[in-house]
């Protein structure tokens, strides 16, 4: 009997549903083609550092950073009960074939395969891939089952994915937020391999708005007469006159003077010119391919204004009412298998009460075949298109308007190309070159359901144009002068930071790796990059007014503390690109993990000497010179130490300040002429031991430098200590009380 093992309940009900007959059970369904059962996403998650080893538990720099030999897993508490069934449901003697129903993507295929490695399963998994929950689509799946051993790769790539997100998280947070606490920065710095240069995006991009300096340039249209009517150019600078200082290095005119001297020039007689170049080419654009999720996220923020989540949950929900295909998509391609659905879905659309989709859809040829379907470009996904499920039923407004988007993209599959004819001239007047560009719509297509990108106002003219050929005479009969001013950067939204996450080879710093990385999938992955956005703004790192995103100034203090390693995203769209490489078979888990491991060895090291800035109105420990944090203890609020563990120095609270004349907590101070170790140089302390007073050094445990007693003093000149005995701590000291709480769900 098979064991159908679903991502989510909602997929294991739909899959019931079509094997016949079923029977509800406890966390699984009976039916006739077999069981049923579901997981809630990542059931088991990846073990905290503590779990390695107890001493984690505390946060110390000298024990960072933190390499698993052996990684672990925990089942997520939350799940617990339904891990327990699923563990049962496959060790049941009558089951002999496991069917793998999870997302067919990178991390639905590791959440289950994860759940069969950890209960260790011997029995044969196959793979069934869903792309759509309507009951067309999951026969045929189901009747395609592939072996689950196929899989493998995109396995070890999710593995490699979560372990490096481990590696780079755990440890740079806790070293980049121990080196923010020991200048009196309060909070948690979560480091990120894909959050982190998300929010450096940001941050730059902000920069650049506020540094903008504005520069006025000036163009020169002309116009000239031919025979067959007139028509404006555009002034071209030679690439010699582009060297001179009335250009900038964008090649823009930006000296007036010289703009109306060349106005001067082009206005006095002689006044002929001549065609030096007449081109006229046929131009064929193809049809928009189908939405992946991140162009359906760009395209209805654009539109609608969504958010990226919201267009991520109806999506997810329109998938669950089996309208459209599984929407976390990479991929905006489509299967040749799928063609023969192209008359159903249309006829479909027509039927669908929207009068825009009703026509859209009435005039589509099921005959024509664009170039979105080809099975190349297919992985374990296609592109986001409706189903076979005919729209007959109310839709909420955001759900409505995103299954609207993603129906039109389809049926423009089914519109000719939009054809026409460029022409593009060049004027030779006066030694100098004028161009224009002119164009005419000879078959409309698709587009008439699309509007045309609009001409820049400063760019060259499109418009019709006479007919003409090389070497004709031509007439100059005015020169004009027009005045305009360069304009900051938009600042990001979350629509189009998820279009720069998806297009991040523009951002990266290095020119060879931007050429390399032009055809990269980005950084984050189509289902994660609306849910890291909004955690950087849970967070406190971006705030959103007028659906514009703005950096904090918790963001200016991180991103400016890190290395370009970290915040620009050379390294992680490049390792994005070997993740993708991997899935496909070429890589190791192995050798990605240990690049992981050196790059986050480096970066550890490079927090000793991040430069972060002291916070405001910091109080500074005397001891050790770290600032000082106000906690909250089970006896009330206290002042710490941020050198904790190394420095325990604590006072009690006076008026919202350290008490330094009151009673310390732990006596770990530097007083006037107090002695000092001479092995670090911090404070001595005297101490009673099972043997009797003596005095220790004031950064046990890292200087385990000790002295006995003689008459209240420590006694130098004697017998000197190799360690300390343990030191007293206060009975209300809880080492909980300073750590930040971070988890490995904080990571990407």
């Amino acid at each position: 009997m098979k064991l159908y093992i679903a991502e989510k309940p909602s997929m294991a009900r739909e899959i019931a549903a079509c094997l016949k007959n079923p029977q509800k059970g406890n966390g699984f369904i009976n039916t006739a083609g077999g069981l049923v059962t579901w997981l809630i996403g990542h059931v088991l998650e990846q073990a905290e550092p503590d779990a390695y080893d107890p001493k984690y538990k505390t946060w110390r720099a000298e024990d960072l950073p933190i390499v698993p030999r052996q990684w672990k897993l925990e089942v997520n508490p939350a799940t617990v009960q339904q891990f327990q069934i699923v563990k049962a449901l496959i060790a049941r003697a009558d089951v002999d074939v496991i069917v793998h129903a999870g997302d067919p993507d990178r991390e639905g295929q590791l959440l289950v395969d994860e759940v069969l490695d950890f209960l260790g399963n011997k029995k044969p998994v196959k793979r069934i891939l869903l792309n759509a929950l309507d009951e067309t689509s999951i026969r045929r799946a189901n009747d395609d089952l592939r072996d689950n051993a196929d899989f493998f790769n995109l396995k070890q790539s999710a593995l490699a994915r979560s372990r490096a997100d481990w590696l780079i998280g755990m440890n740079l947070s806790r070293a980049y937020t121990l080196a923010a606490r020991r200048l009196g920065h309060d909070l948690v710095l979560p480091v990120g391999r894909v959050k982190t240069p998300t929010l450096a995006l940001v941050v730059r991009r902000e920069r650049e708005i506020q540094n903008f300096k504005p520069v006025d340039f000036f163009t020169i249209r002309t116009t000239f007469v031919h025979d067959n009517g007139n028509f404006v150019a555009q002034f071209k600078p030679s690439k010699k006159m582009l060297d001179l200082p009335a250009f900038d290095s964008e090649g823009r005119l930006i000296d007036k003077a010289f703009a109306e001297k060349l106005i001067k020039k082009f206005s006095a007689a002689p006044f002929d010119g001549k065609i030096s170049s007449y081109k006229t080419t046929e131009r064929k654009e193809a049809q928009p391919l189908p939405f992946s999720l991140s162009t359906l996220q760009v395209a209805a923020g654009k539109t609608f204004g969504y958010t990226p989540q919201q267009v991520l949950d109806a999506a997810q929900s329109l998938y669950e009412k089996k309208l459209t295909s599984y929407p976390r998509s990479d991929c905006e391609f489509l299967p040749t298998t799928q063609f023969k659905d192209a008359l159903t879905i249309l006829r479909n659309l027509t039927r669908s009460g929207n009068e825009g989709l009703q026509n859209l859809a009435t005039h589509a040829s099921a005959a024509i075949k664009s170039r979105a379907w080809n099975d190349k470009k297919i992985s374990a996904h296609h592109a986001i298109i409706p189903t076979q499920k005919p729209l007959t039923i109310s839709l909420p407004e955001v759900e409505l308007n995103v299954y609207n988007l993603i129906a039109k993209n389809y049926a423009v599959q089914f519109y000719p190309l939009h054809v026409y004819d460029e022409t593009v001239i060049a004027v030779k007047y006066k030694g100098e070159t004028f161009t224009a560009r002119g164009k005419v719509v000879k078959q409309l297509g698709w587009r008439e359901f699309y509007v045309a990108p609009k001409v820049k106002a400063d760019d060259e003219t499109e418009t019709l144009l006479p007919q003409m050929q090389t070497d004709d005479d031509v007439q100059h009969k005015a020169s004009s002068l027009k005045k305009g001013t360069t304009t900051p950067p938009k600042r990001f939204t979350s629509s189009s930071l998820v279009q720069g996450m998806k297009d991040i080879h523009k951002y990266v710093k290095n020119p060879e790796s931007k050429k390399q990385l032009k055809d990269v999938y980005g950084i984050g992955t189509e289902a994660t990059r609306a849910a890291i956005i909004d955690d950087l703004i849970q967070r406190g790192f971006l705030k959103v007014s007028r659906k514009n995103l703005y950096p904090t100034e918790r963001a200016y203090l991180l991103i400016d503390a890190l290395p370009d390693e970290m915040t620009y995203p050379d390294a992680t769209a490049i390792w994005e690109d070997k993740l993708h490489s991997m899935s496909e078979g070429d890589g190791t888990l192995e050798d990605f993990l240990a690049g992981q491991v050196k790059f986050t060895s480096e970066l550890v090291t490079a927090a000793t000497t991040a430069k972060f800035v002291e916070a405001e109105g910091v109080f500074k420990c005397p001891n050790c010179g770290n600032a000082l944090v106000k906690r909250k203890g089970k006896n009330g609020e206290f002042w710490s130490c941020t050198g904790y563990p190394e420095c325990k120095a604590a006072f009690d609270d006076n008026g919202g300040k350290p008490d330094f004349d009151g009673k310390a907590r732990a006596a770990r101070l530097i007083k006037d002429g107090a002695p000092t170790c001479p092995n670090c140089g911090s404070a001595l302390v005297k101490r009673k031991g099972k043997n009797g007073e003596f005095w220790g050094c004031a950064s046990y445990p890292k200087c385990r430098t000790t002295f006995d007693d003689k008459d209240g003093k420590p006694d130098f000149d004697g017998k000197k200590f190799l360690r300390a005995p343990s030191v007293d701590t206060p009975a209300d000291f809880n080492p909980a009380d300073f750590e930040p709480i971070i988890s490995s769900a904080d990571f990407e």
